[in-house]
């Protein structure tokens, strides 16, 4: 794929905001009984009316999801909490998922309130993300009054605008990590560094992708210099045991960069209450 493939204004309609990514005509047949098994899932483990509205994520509801590679992403809107009862429901229901079908590869469940995801210091990060790249999979639409989101430098900074805080655990974790454990997580620290990059130029670029290698092209067009790194990167992500060593060399190298370039483009994303 080159840079020429990946149009600036992707995803934007004609006034320049974004447009929903996915939609569940677009779930692949493959996936259509992992979703069904999710809202099984889901019932059998919460109480009724504990969960308020259920979306997907990810590449299932864009359509583009890969049998035996891709993983199954929701996030539940709580009444409140979450309690730890509410993340023992949601650890069991992604166990019981990634067991049963073999289509995936890995589920995770992200728990919220509606109250946290509508406050202020959420309208550019969680809002956002529910707003635009969430499918409604049950219940209401709870980001449907929002306003419409244009690819900023305000939304750059408040959604990837943690990386230079989040550094010194990824390296601890890195230096602990064996095995599975240690392919989990070169996948997600792959993914958070392509995406992070991805918004780095988001606002020059003028558009959105939520493909991986398409994101990594972007970035390539503004910084050629760290451009195989990037690309590396976005590989790992689909391909995570593929690279054993890839991991040290990008929280060495490229992510430390890329922190500090992004705090000098859009500065520092506002600390929340749960950070330390």
């Amino acid at each position: 794929m080159t840079t020429d493939e990946v149009p600036p204004g992707t995803g934007l309609d004609q006034d320049g905001c974004f447009v929903r990514e996915g939609s569940l005509e677009r779930v692949p047949a493959a996936f259509a009984p992992v979703v069904a098994g999710l809202t099984a899932a889901l019932e059998a483990r919460f109480p009724p009316g504990r969960v308020r509205s259920t979306y997907l994520y990810g590449s299932i509801p864009r359509g583009t999801a890969v049998p035996g590679v891709s993983d199954l992403d929701a996030l539940l809107v709580l009444r409140d909490g979450p309690t730890a009862a509410d993340r023992a429901a949601a650890r069991a229901a992604e166990a019981a998922l990634d067991a049963a079908f073999p289509q995936i590869d890995g589920a995770g469940i992200l728990l919220m309130t509606a109250d946290r995801l509508l406050s202020e210091a959420e309208r550019y990060d969680g809002a956002w993300f529910v707003a635009c790249l969430c499918t409604p999979l049950s219940g209401p639409d709870v980001t449907a009054a929002l306003p419409r989101y244009r690819p900023t430098s305000l939304l750059a900074r408040e959604t990837n605008g943690d990386l230079h805080r989040r550094l010194p655990a990824l390296r601890r974790r890195a230096a602990e990590a064996t095995g599975a454990e240690r392919v989990r997580l070169t996948r997600g620290v792959s993914r958070t560094l392509v995406r992070t990059g991805f918004t780095l130029v988001m606002p020059r670029w003028g558009g959105w992708t939520s493909d991986l290698a398409a994101s990594a092209e972007v970035f390539a067009r503004y910084y050629p210099a760290h451009a195989d790194p990037m690309r590396a990167a976005a590989r790992a992500a689909r391909d995570p045991a593929g690279y054993p060593a890839l991991l040290d060399e990008l929280l060495d190298g490229l992510a430390p960069w890329l922190a500090g370039e992004y705090l000098a483009v859009h500065g520092a994303k506002a600390p929340r209450p749960e950070d330390p």
